[in-house]
């Protein structure tokens, strides 16, 4: 009787795990790609403060 020589195969659950941390290595570096790269607008704000409870105001303007 001969032997095949028989391959030796990553099981499933290595496979999927390391396709997972592919997506969140690549989902991550799409995050700090995009956080590097955009150059957000100036949102119009209330300057100062006018009194009223109801309306906001950004703590230090960058604009």
């Amino acid at each position: 009787m001969s032997q095949t020589p028989t391959r030796r195969r990553l099981p499933l659950g290595w496979i999927t795990g390391l396709a997972i941390v592919a997506v969140l290595l690549l989902a991550n570096a799409h995050l700090v790609y995009v956080a590097f790269t955009s150059q957000p607008a100036c949102v119009a704000h209330l300057k100062a403060p006018d009194g009223t409870p109801d309306h906001f105001r950004a703590a230090k303007s960058g604009c």
